[in-house]
């Protein structure tokens, strides 16, 4: 029985995409072969039929080319103003992409997707416009005609004979939610164009003889609605897969396009486009980086260009690092499962293929069930290509200087070997002759170790083969004695050569995973984000180099980027990086300097993607800004940046959950203060009120002792009140850290008696025992805070113990310290809540006032108050179960020295406590 049970990855996947979609304005396309087939007018009515509908239409802007017909439809459409733009002295009137993100409509008109907007604008093009609109959610709808699609305008070129200038990424046309086909036959848009309904009639002549020939007309709207064939066979497909309708489908094709640093790479990448989208299926474009391999400024450039081009086609892109070339393509191909390789046809002369192999040859050999595709690159560029390496294969390979010194190198052995001739073989003087190759090709790239080869069998046959002096041979044997060294020479050389790669690879890998390594080593010990992003900007700098400069900027609450406090700044940021930085971290997408976004910005900013989006954004400065253009330098910075976002965003959902674990439990004390609060404070108000209220209603008939009662009623229940409020406000003193302690020296026996008197209404059902030892010394105290202590002890004891019961207080004096004992025979605390006791507001489960609060009575704060003094004091208290039940509350405060007798008064008097202090 097949299993038909949904992929869970599937189903996560399409639930990741459908949230995209939801937080995402839709774009609808109106696409069309040609300029006058009806695109604008079809978009103008159908934003009229939502207009109709209820919905929120704004117009962007429209352009009407002076058509009548079209600027009608315009006519009750709300419209924004249109921004102005100075460039070299004219006027230009751009869209406003600020008023519509502020506007906000539903839906907005942007015609022309493809249209570049002025220098100075936010974005270079109209399309990146629109994406920051998506993003922002608002629906788009907008215009497209087929030859501005970057994969086809080398076609559209070859049909027309012109070259557009203004395109767009594939994966802008693919990633719209909808597209409209406004088609037109050709003959009928002739006849348009004859009418002046398309251009004025001068303009529309002119046209008729160049872009607009019948035979051009019909290959456009072939390409056309072959285009939007492929689209809506995309469509459907999603659609099946989004209503989980499941078919049987053969493996599909996957494409691979291979490049190298030079120009014709880019037509290579658009052929590959054109047969991944005839093929519908993925495709990849790969660049192999072969160590010790010698790439000018120029290669560099056209490589990072390309390989952008890829990317805004809609491919993966890769780089691949190793000595051949073609097994790291078909590795690549095997593992990544490709069926079709597209390779350049070769352009260098044959006898390179004869000398060092053919790339093109090893992989159709090894490439076994793959087919492979050999495109021919443009003549043009390939003759520009050419023209700009100048200087033939000697310069291009390595410097003049080089084979100078290859050849210093071959002349000084030569000078050994002379001078050793007369005492070795010829055979022994070869082998000193072969060794200087040895030495050029560790040092020197393959251009000069061939041409040390070379020099050194010339000068070999000219100074030791006899005719000397000469490059003519007596004996034949030694042409066969030429070729071998010929052969070892360059055996000799290739093998050096493949070793020092292979040790440059090392040393890069090495390099990139020391990065990685160092930065996960400091991270891992560093705490708070400050510390993170400077630890962070450290490792980042390194990477770029000397000169390389790395800024981390974090949001504030505002979601405003700003540097960390306590990091210096890197590098100075004015409002226009700022900027710059800001819509990176908004967007989730690079921008600055080497990006299509900003890039006249003078730092690259990354966003640093966390799990839950962009916790934050690193900018960088190059001291060679030609290094942020280098792939393996960019993926290595977007690797360090990832692990700063990790540690960032660990440091944020720790502070997080910090957060919220304290507002958790202030939430609950708050909701237990409230709770107490409510039933506390009512039960004495409402006794005030009800002998407030008799008091009032009273005509004389109450006798003087009930009035008596009630009088006392108030005053007992204010009272109860007043200690309520009192507990409140120690309780904030002792939090906020606002207790100060006023020390005297006490004798403890006063603080127990005051404390006694206070509470003795409360404590009138109660026996209460004191024991202390007649020699107990002196305390080192705040008098009133340790009364209070007591106070609150025996109300406890008085409240949560039945009448009758007794109370004991006893105190000794051990060890540096006094150790105070209030105990009682309760119910005792419950096994496990000798800790919790203390914590503010808790109170024992089930425990009930004995003294007439009822049941649950008290906010649950004295014990904690206590705590607070005696820690105030040095010492610490605690609750015990007492033997034969029970409980004990024992707190110690530390003894200090007592101070002698002030002179004049008897021994045995004690000195004021404000008299002395104790003693160190």
């Amino acid at each position: 029985m097949t299993d038909r049970r949904p992929d869970p990855e599937a189903l996560l996947a399409q639930v990741r995409e459908e949230e995209r979609k939801a937080a995402r304005g839709r774009l609808k396309i109106f696409f069309g072969a040609s300029p006058g087939v009806g695109k604008t007018y079809a978009m103008l009515e159908a934003a009229r039929a939502r207009v109709r509908e209820g919905a929120d239409v704004v117009v962007g802007v429209v352009e009407t080319h002076g058509r009548p017909e079209t600027a009608a439809l315009l006519q009750g459409l709300p419209a924004l103003s249109r921004r102005s733009v100075e460039y070299r002295g004219i006027t230009l009137q751009e869209f406003d992409l600020d008023a519509a993100l502020e506007r906000r409509p539903a839906i907005i008109l942007v015609d022309e997707l493809a249209h570049t907007n002025a220098p100075g604008s936010r974005h270079p093009k109209r399309w990146h416009d629109i994406e920051e609109l998506l993003a922002a959610g608002i629906g788009v709808y907008t215009t497209l005609n087929v030859q501005h699609l970057e994969s086809l305008n080398d076609v559209v070129a070859q049909i027309t004979g012109i070259t557009v200038r203004e395109t767009l990424p594939d994966s802008v046309f693919d990633g719209a939610d909808e597209i409209e086909l406004a088609d037109l036959s050709a003959d009928d848009l002739l006849a348009r164009l004859r009418q002046g309904r398309v251009y004025m009639p001068e303009q529309a002549a002119a046209a008729i003889e160049r872009f607009f020939r019948k035979g051009n007309l019909i290959a456009l709207r072939e390409l056309t609605l072959r285009r939007a064939a492929e689209r809506v066979d995309a469509q459907m497909r999603g659609y099946m897969r989004e209503a989980g309708i499941r078919g049987t489908w053969p493996a599909g094709d996957r494409l691979l396009v291979c490049i190298g640093p030079n120009p014709t790479g880019a037509r290579l990448i658009r052929a590959g486009k054109r047969m991944a989208t005839g093929l519908k299926c993925e495709w990849r474009v790969a660049y192999v980086e072969r160590p010790g391999q010698a790439v000018s400024e120029g290669e560099r450039a056209a490589l990072v260009a390309n390989l952008q081009l890829a990317e805004s086609l809609g491919a993966v892109t890769t780089t691949l690092s190793g000595l051949d070339a073609a097994a790291e393509i078909l590795a690549y191909a095997r593992q990544h499962n490709v069926t079709k390789i597209v390779v350049g046809k070769p352009t260098h002369p044959r006898w390179r293929d004869k000398l060092f192999g053919s790339l093109l040859d090893e992989v159709v050999r090894g490439s076994g069930d793959v087919d492979v595709y050999v495109i021919t690159g443009e003549v043009v560029a390939r003759a520009r290509h050419r023209a700009e390496a100048g200087g033939g294969w000697a310069t291009r390979g390595a410097p003049l200087a080089e084979y100078a010194r290859a050849a210093a190198v071959v002349v000084a052995f030569l000078v050994v070997a002379a001078v050793v001739f007369r005492t070795l073989s010829l055979t022994d003087v070869a082998m000193l002759q072969l060794l200087g190759v040895v030495v050029v090709a560790s040092r020197y790239g393959r251009g000069p170790s061939v041409f040390a080869a070379l020099l050194t069998i010339a000068l070999f046959d000219f100074f030791f083969v006899p005719p000397y002096y000469t490059f003519a041979v007596s004996d034949v044997r030694y042409l066969i004695t030429f070729a071998v060294m010929l052969g070892i020479a360059l055996v000799i050389s290739a093998l050096t050569l493949r070793v020092r790669a292979q040790a440059e690879t090392a040393r890069e890998r090495e390099r990139h995973t020391a990065a990685l390594y160092a930065m996960s080593r400091e991270l891992a010990g560093t705490r708070g984000r400050s510390n993170i992003a400077q630890a962070a900007g450290r490792q980042l700098e390194g990477t770029v180099g000397g000169g390389g400069q790395a800024q981390i900027l974090l949001p504030d609450e505002g979601g405003r980027l700003e540097i960390p406090v306590g990091v210096p700044p890197a590098f100075p940021l004015d409002e226009k990086e700022r900027s710059v930085a800001q819509w990176a971290f908004e967007r989730g997408r690079p921008a600055g300097a080497g990006t299509d976004t900003l890039p006249a910005a003078r730092a690259l900013y990354l966003p640093l993607m966390g799990s839950g989006g962009p916790v934050g954004v690193v900018g960088v400065r190059a001291g060679d800004p030609k290094r942020l253009q280098d792939p393996g330098t960019l993926r290595l910075l977007e690797a360090l940046a990832g692990q700063a976002a990790a540690s960032l965003e660990r440091v944020l959902l720790a502070e997080r959950a910090q957060k919220e674990q304290v507002e958790a439990e202030a939430e609950r004390l708050r909701t237990a203060l409230l709770s107490s609060l409510s039933h506390d404070m009512r039960t004495p108000l409402g006794a005030i009120t009800g002998a407030a209220s008799t008091l009032l209603d009273d005509q004389g008939a109450l006798p003087d002792g009930a009035r008596r009662d009630l009088l006392r009623a108030i005053l007992g229940e204010s009272q109860r009140m007043n200690r309520l409020i009192g507990n409140l406000l120690d309780m904030i003193r002792v939090e906020s850290g606002a207790l100060e302690v006023q020390r005297d020296w006490q004798p403890l026996e006063e603080v127990v008696g005051v404390a006694l008197i206070r509470l003795e209404e409360r404590l009138k059902r109660h026996p209460v025992t004191v024991r202390l030892p007649p020699d107990l010394p002196l305390l080192w105290v705040d008098g009133l805070l340790l009364e209070q202590v007591f106070v609150n002890l025996l109300e406890n004891a008085a409240k949560y113990t039945p009448e009758g019961t007794p109370v004991e207080i006893s105190a000794v004096a051990a060890d540096g310290q006094v150790v105070v004992d209030v105990a009682d025979r309760g119910p005792g605390i419950p096994p496990g809540e000798e800790v919790r006791v203390f914590e503010k507001f808790y109170r024992v489960p089930g425990s009930v006032d004995q003294g007439g609060g009822g049941a649950g009575a008290g906010v649950g704060l004295g014990l904690t108050i206590c705590r607070g003094i005696v820690g105030a004091h040095g010492g610490r208290i605690w609750a015990e179960q007492r033997s034969g039940g029970g409980a004990v509350f024992r707190f110690s405060l530390p003894l200090a020295t007592p101070p002698a007798a002030v002179p004049g008064e008897p021994a045995g008097d004690e000195p004021s406590a404000r008299e002395a202090a104790p003693a160190p």
